[in-house]
């Protein structure tokens, strides 16, 4: 059963390597004829700067694909569903020619959006940032910022680029301006934000294993090899009342990591309550949430963590 696993989870990488590049590269000839559509009604100056933006957008989002990173994943993950967003506008601009290449234009950007929100793309990009022999497992995103404060992030940061210049392109010189200055902040805030939701992992190191989420934690805690007992999927009925909660509230089948000595942590400062002093205390076992737990389970298997 494990090498199973362990043959599905090499295809997996292989397939989160490539499906992004290899559809995103199709993006233009799909959506393209959609897109000049649109914006053949446009002002000369509008159309130049809107295909100029569309084509840097693009060769960016090019480039994260082949080149994954964990700054790439979240370039691609704004990106995408960004090119989902702008050929549905499209659509509805050109209703007067609502054809079956809308049909496949759309069909393929919320494709290309959905592969590259994929676990399989997360798993791939945050590993071709390791270092040697290590092994990143993405964690998933808490559950209290996936409906909402992601999306208006997302929303910061594609509306925050694109508004400001396309306000200068209808010659509208102060609004445009003002726009550009705030815009661009805020989207540079709000992606910051986002890759902060990339840099949360779980960690197989030679060393024994590390969680790695600021969230919850103001350093990332290494159990060393020695010290770990047991890691396994936890009771999603009862948890026992000395596993410590680093899932910072994500939804989905929790890891438990048990320690056979207590471990000191730091946990990381609320922005409530930054005036208090942080309290380091010991755990016996914690809780985190990768996103794929039988990838973990397999890779710490492989790694003799656990029999």
């Amino acid at each position: 059963m494990w090498a199973n696993l362990t043959a599905m989870t090499s295809a997996s990488r292989n397939f989160g390597r490539w499906a992004t590049a290899a559809i995103w590269l199709a993006t233009p000839f799909v959506a393209g004829p959609c897109l000049a559509h649109a914006l053949d009604p446009r002002s000369p100056l509008f159309q130049h700067t809107a295909t100029v933006g569309l084509w840097a957008f693009w060769a960016l989002g090019l480039i994260a694909a082949l080149v994954p990173s964990t700054v790439s994943l979240t370039a691609i993950r704004i990106i995408a569903p960004a090119s989902l967003a702008t050929t549905i506008w499209a659509v509805l601009a050109s209703t007067d020619r609502a054809d079956a290449s809308s049909s496949v234009a759309l069909a393929i950007t919320s494709l290309v959006s959905v592969v590259a929100l994929c676990a399989f793309v997360g798993d791939r990009f945050v590993n071709g940032s390791s270092y040697g022999d290590e092994r990143r497992m993405p964690l998933r995103a808490p559950a209290p910022l996936l409906f909402g404060p992601i999306e208006l992030a997302w929303s910061a940061v594609v509306v925050g680029i694109a508004a400001g210049p396309l306000l200068l392109a209808t010659r509208q010189w102060v609004s445009g301006a003002i726009i550009v200055a705030i815009g661009w902040t805020a989207a540079a805030v709000c992606a910051r934000a986002l890759h902060g939701l990339s840099q949360r992992w779980l960690v197989f190191v030679p060393a024994g294993v590390v969680v790695v989420d600021r969230m919850v934690l103001a350093d990332a805690l290494l159990v060393q090899r020695q010290r770990v007992a047991t890691i396994a999927i936890a009771n999603m009925g009862a948890a026992a009342s000395d596993d410590t909660d680093l899932t910072a509230g994500a939804p989905g089948p929790r890891l438990r990591i048990a320690l056979s000595s207590p471990e000191l942590i730091v946990p990381a400062s609320s922005r409530l309550r930054r005036s208090e002093p942080i309290e380091p205390y010991e755990v016996s076992s914690v809780l985190t949430v990768p996103s794929r737990p039988g990838w973990a389970l397999a890779e710490a298997r492989s790694r003799r963590l656990i029999s």
